[in-house]
């Protein structure tokens, strides 16, 4: 009986919407013993794949069903708007533009005050010689996270670029080391027909280390001079100069 109820549940659509908006019966699914869900298509602007769920219920006994709930939900092709995402999480790297203001969050994990340690022996003896020091440092939480992305970026010991160096960044003459605690593995490539300016990994590489020397025998093939400004002069029977 519940099944059946077809013409019930698009009734009840039609109650709410214009006969139009209410396309093909796309099915029925059981709700439980007493209650079946009726599946038409919607045919609405902008609601591409929704669909008109109408459920129909019937206690023991009963001679008829009834409809006891309607709505309009998404199918499983529906268009849908994107996961909701705050503002300051949508930002990426590389959206700022001049002129743009981007404040850290509040209470943010990769910022310390400045008067306390930040755990790098470097900052924190420059700090207590001088007496002064910035407002926020970054704190080991934000080194490690900018580790982590610069060892994943483009710039990593596992980048494409690095797999085909013949040699590391560690051994080049262009490699200038960090200061701090990220100077064990991290530096600026200061060759500027490379990475020039970019913070490269210690294990990154690429074709123009320091090192490197061509190979033997390369160069251009060796041919005979043609000089281009002889011209043989050939006689043809029977024409003109």
């Amino acid at each position: 009986m519940l099944a059946d109820a077809i013409e019930l549940a698009r009734n009840a659509v039609r109650a709410v919407a214009d006969d139009a908006a209410v396309g093909a019966h796309r099915g029925v699914v059981a709700e439980g013993e007493w209650a079946a869900s009726h599946r038409f298509a919607a045919r609405l602007p902008g609601y591409r794949g929704w669909e008109w769920n109408v459920v129909v219920a019937a206690c023991p006994g009963a001679d008829s069903a009834t409809v006891s709930e309607l709505a309009l939900l998404p199918g499983a092709d529906a268009l849908l708007a994107p996961p909701w995402i705050p503002w300051e999480d949508r930002v990426q790297s590389g959206d700022l533009m001049p002129g743009d203001l981007l404040p850290p969050k509040h209470d943010d994990e990769r910022l310390v005050p400045g008067y306390l340690e930040t755990g790098d022996p470097a900052v924190d003896e420059a700090a207590g010689e001088i007496g002064l020091g910035r407002q926020q440092l970054m704190s080991r939480e934000g080194r490690l996270a900018a580790a982590e992305r610069w060892s994943e970026g483009d710039f990593g010991p596992r980048s494409p670029m690095a797999a085909a160096a013949p040699a590391p960044c560690a051994t080049c003459g262009f490699y200038l080391p960090l200061e701090g605690a990220l100077r064990a593995a991290f530096g600026v490539c200061g060759n500027e027909y490379s990475a020039d300016g970019h913070v490269v990994h210690a294990g990154f590489g690429c074709g123009a280390h320091s090192d490197t020397e061509l190979p033997s025998g390369a160069g251009s093939p060796q041919y005979d001079p043609f000089d281009d400004g002889v011209v043989e002069v050939v006689d043809v029977p029977g024409q003109r100069d």
